[in-house]
């Protein structure tokens, strides 16, 4: 039976659709209600937030996937949009520490202050004789930090993103145009530091949580600014009640400002006309029925291949290509524990990082992110608490393997024992435990292939290079942590800004 067709309505306001109700979505979707559109948001989940969502179990909050947030200080996205919103922010604490590293063998972890001075005399003592290294990341991050607070559009598309970008330049950003093609490691290189096991591991550590790939693959420009966002003024932030408080204010937001919510509904095509989104085909997840909804733009906050899957064969052959090219991103193994408060260290950091083998790969289960709630945060009941820890994991070895279950539960087992070595996971202790892997966050998220963090920061395909949110087909628009400038909540967050901007700017 084909599909229904959702008249038009007669409004004369131009009618935009959200696919997914990510972070990125919500925040495209509150902005422009705000500004005057009509907008309709479908989510294939019955929760919003996606990869920022959360789930309970016997009394535990645990946040699904990412535990911080960037950009609530005066001046950061978040604090920008909800200004715009009119909004309150979040109650939130800083995270300080922002995360405390564990390197194999080590008992002492590397702390990465919030405060600059004591940030500089922790990494002078962990790393001696790498201070220029850190100076020079330090200069490039304030170059890079100013440019962006102008809100160039990365990368330009067309003569008005060109505009904006040409608008946002300062003399001190061509202070960063020879770094432009440089990574992490070839900086090392150049200060005589490549050959520092210490030093180079923390940074693989880290820079494997904010852009996919370690520092022989990071583009410097960017890691300048996913290393440098930690300190002052700046910071990272523990939301409390958990991360679905961010999401969750949207969604007021938007209906707040006449726009609508749809959870539980599927999107399962694009349809185009004239190169142009006219219709996309929605499917509601308990009554199965189907039909097109009309649209004047399209944002799809999903990954740049659910994009292409969504267009099929109208998607134009060299964009198909460039997606094809892409290197896979990893996927995310995650056990939630449930425990006592007895389990915890006294003073245990909100984040912590550990490393167990130099020899061995950073992910499945070599290495593990960790994030702890804080008593009376709203994720545990008194005297309890929640532990969330990931490692990064191949996607394939997950769609490809025999026996799932059994493959699940070495990897459980294998992360608590890991675990136990910090925190006191006896038993007794311990009163929920699940797991999560990419075909979990398949399911529930609807990522390719259960994929997290974006496409990778690598030289190929960060901020200039990247992803524009302007597609190849106009009034088609994306979203999320595939585009400029990448993951986190922050990321996502002015990727969203600039399509709304972007909208707007066309159509008045």
């Amino acid at each position: 039976m084909a599909p229904l067709i959702r008249s038009r309505r007669s409004q004369t306001q131009p009618k935009v659709l959200v696919i997914g109700a990510g972070i990125g979505g919500l925040t495209a979707a509150a902005l422009l209600a705000k500004r005057g559109y009509r907008v309709c948001v479908f989510e294939q989940a019955l929760v919003p937030g996606g990869c920022a969502s959360t789930f309970r179990r016997q009394g535990f909050t645990f946040d699904v996937g990412a535990t911080q947030v960037a950009g609530l200080e005066p001046g950061g996205i978040h604090h920008h949009i909800f200004s715009e919103l009119g909004l309150e922010l979040p109650a939130a604490e800083e995270c300080d520490p922002a995360c405390a590293v564990f390197l194999p063998g080590e008992t002492t972890p590397i702390n990465v202050w919030r405060d600059p001075q004591q940030w500089q005399s922790e990494r002078q003592q962990q790393f001696p004789g790498s201070e220029p290294f850190w100076q020079k990341l330090s200069e490039l991050f304030n170059y890079s930090w100013r440019f962006q607070a102008r809100q160039p559009v990365l990368p330009p598309r067309n003569l008005w993103d060109g505009w904006q970008l040409g608008n946002s330049l300062r003399p001190d950003t061509l202070l960063t145009v020879p770094y432009t093609f440089s990574t992490v490691g070839q900086l090392l290189k150049g200060y005589g530091l490549y050959g520092n096991r210490r030093l180079k591991t923390f940074l693989d550590l880290q820079l494997k949580l904010y852009s996919q790939v370690g520092a022989d693959e990071t583009a410097l420009l960017y890691a300048a600014t996913a290393l440098g966002v930690s300190q002052a003024p700046q910071g990272l932030f523990h939301l409390q009640g958990s991360m679905q408080v961010l999401s969750n204010t949207l969604v007021k937001a938007i209906k707040q400002f006449g726009g609508q919510v749809f959870l539980g509904h599927t999107v399962e095509q694009i349809q185009m006309e004239d190169n142009r989104p006219r219709f996309v085909q929605v499917r509601h997840r308990k009554t199965d029925e189907t039909w097109l909804e009309p649209a004047d733009h399209v944002v799809a906050n999903v990954t740049v291949q659910n994009l292409t899957a969504l267009l099929g064969e109208q998607t134009p052959a060299g964009y198909q290509r460039r997606v094809d090219k892409l290197i896979p991103s990893s996927g995310a193994f995650v056990v939630y524990i449930g425990v006592d408060q007895a389990a915890i260290p006294e003073d245990c950091p909100p984040h912590l990082q550990f490393l167990y083998d130099y020899e061995g790969p950073i992910g499945e289960n070599n290495s593990l992110f960790v994030s702890v709630s804080r008593p009376g945060d709203g994720r545990a009941p008194a005297g309890k608490a929640t532990i969330v820890a990931s490692s990064f994991t191949d996607v394939q070895a997950w769609q490809k393997c025999d026996d799932y279950g059994a493959l699940k539960a070495e990897y459980e087992r294998d992360a608590i024992a890991k675990l136990n070595q910090y925190f006191n996971l006896d038993p007794q202790h311990i009163i929920h435990v699940e797991s999560g892997t990419p075909r979990t966050f398949a399911r529930y998220t609807a990522r390719h292939q259960g994929m997290v963090g974006g496409i990778g920061q690598r030289l190929s395909t960060f901020g200039p290079f990247g992803f524009a949110t302007r597609t190849p087909m106009p009034k088609l628009w994306l979203v999320g942590d595939c585009v400029h400038p990448g993951e986190g909540t922050a990321g996502v967050s002015y990727g969203a800004l600039t399509a709304v901007r972007q909208i707007d700017a066309m159509e008045k």
